[in-house]
């Protein structure tokens, strides 16, 4: 088997060691961005025809040759060489074998440099819209579960010690919000994220009459990048995707870590599905919460993936570098890990099996109400500050007698302040304290129920950004070459 012959080894005298050339070579990780590469090669391919840079026919045979190059990477038929160093290379070199001399036309007016930073636009740009519909799935989740379970009453926490009583529909819709933001990040990161590289050349522009704006509206971004220089260079996008991805992967974790917890036996708030847990090799009764467990573990992951691009890019002068040729692999991990993680959260929620009494005796049985005691009396006109001594001595005489603060006689609490009526045992019922949070954004259920109402207008009216025509099958079957 020859070797293929390299592209730009014209000035080289002996053959690169074969140690370099694989140290060299991005084809494994690369080779994911095949569609993409010929996509803007075909953008490119046209505008060279309409500018007259190539022969209106040469273009055409160009199109034409990519074209059926893409036929063979969609059906996995295509051969890939490291000789050949990157999916660039690689598809060069197979279009100029099948078209022969016109073939090395297609990179006229255009460099690896500018080609790479368009291709990792557009295959972020695809997937992260993959993300966004996963995202907005997620928070359609959340807000049927939220009021699927709205008169379920739930400890809410601080310090991991129970403070105040909530809805669980309201806990539900807090990580409905932390979904929001997400999906807001993303949005955000498309839209910077939309402009094209092509055209920029090595770093400094080309001497073609090309048009820019043209390749840029035939790859559907909103325009050319406006310098050059940073155009190959810059990286940014790539950064604030892995930003808003370990911000997902925390929210993530921080749901496991409280689903975890809540299926313990000690909480026993929840019980997790079968298709979402498993068991032990040597313990038969245990029901271990992996999916959830592994959902936190690869945070790590993005938060890597993030680190690494961000010291990647921390030293380097303009304009590229081969440093850079480490951008693609953490990313293209995030956005795997993010998606997986994305997809099974969305099919546990609607499965999780609540128990409401459980919930509801956990927050009854540890003094849960003793704010709103102190609020009956602040209203009653005694300073908060007072308040708060007067219940503090009441709960205290509660734990050492082992019964709820409702349990102590009217009388005694009426000795330690006399603003106290019976009225008080309805002002501590659960049902009271939680219903009297009304202020915006309270876990009152009038309050949720509202919350709910405006969510799934907003959900239903606000789809995300589908992806480019053709893109979407490819999208949710997986690419030739994605790791």
């Amino acid at each position: 088997m020859t070797t293929p012959k390299r592209m730009w080894g014209g000035r080289f005298a002996d053959d690169t060691d074969l140690l370099v050339q694989a140290f060299n070579a991005s084809i494994d990780v690369d080779r994911a961005m095949a569609l993409d590469d010929l996509r803007g090669s075909i953008a490119h391919a046209t505008m060279l025809g309409e500018t007259g840079i190539v022969a209106p026919e040469e273009a055409e045979a160009l199109v034409r040759g990519l074209a059926a190059l893409r036929d063979d990477v969609e059906a996995d038929r295509f051969d890939w060489s490291v000789a050949l160093e990157d999916v660039h290379m690689n598809l060069e070199s197979a279009l100029t074998e099948r078209l022969g001399p016109v073939g090395g036309k297609l990179h006229t007016a255009r460099s690896r440099n500018d080609q790479v930073a368009t291709d990792f636009r557009l295959w972020l740009r695809r997937h992260l819209r993959v993300l966004l519909r996963l995202l907005r799935r997620n928070r359609r989740v959340l807000v049927d579960a939220a009021e699927r379970h709205l008169g379920v009453i739930l400890p809410g926490y601080t310090h991991l010690q129970v403070a105040q009583p909530v809805l669980f529909s309201h806990h539900l819709l807090a990580w409905q919000e932390m979904f929001a933001r997400d999906e807001g990040r993303l949005r955000d990161a498309l839209a910077r994220m939309d402009v094209s590289p092509l055209g920029a050349g090595a770093l400094a522009g080309t001497t073609f009459p090309i048009d820019r704006h043209r390749t840029a509206a035939l790859l559907g971004f909103a325009g050319p990048a406006e310098n050059s220089l940073d155009a190959v260079s810059d990286r940014d996008f790539a950064l604030e995707f892995l930003s808003a991805a370990a911000i997902a992967m925390m929210h993530l974790s921080r749901m496991s870590e409280e689903l975890i917890l809540w299926s313990s036996q000690e909480f026993g708030f929840v019980t997790l599905p079968d298709s979402h847990t498993t068991g032990s090799s040597i313990m038969p009764q245990k029901k271990n919460p992996d999916v959830s467990e592994l959902i936190r573990g690869k945070t790590g992951r993005v938060y890597g993936a993030l680190m690494g691009l961000l010291t990647v890019m921390k030293g380097l002068p303009l304009a590229y570098n081969k440093d850079m040729q480490e951008d693609k692999e953490g990313a293209f991990d995030a956005v795997a890990t993010l998606r997986a993680c994305l997809t099974l959260q969305a099919e546990m929620i609607p499965r999780l099996d609540v128990h409401a009494d459980r919930m509801r005796d956990a927050a009854a049985g540890a003094y849960s109400n003793a704010t709103d005691l102190a609020d009956y009396l602040a209203k009653k006109g005694l300073p908060f500050r007072d308040a708060h001594e007067v219940v503090g001595r009441m709960v205290a005489t509660a734990i050492a007698r082992d019964v709820p603060l409702e349990a102590l006689p009217l009388d005694e609490m009426r000795s330690l302040d006399a603003r106290i009526e019976a009225d008080v045992y309805e002002a501590l019922s659960l049902e009271t304290v939680v219903a009297g949070r009304t202020s915006w954004g309270g876990t009152a259920p009038s309050r949720v129920r509202e919350r709910i109402a405006t969510l799934r207008a907003e959900l239903e009216a606000d789809e995300p950004d589908d992806a480019p025509a053709g893109d979407a099958d490819r999208e949710e079957a997986g690419e030739p070459g994605t790791r």
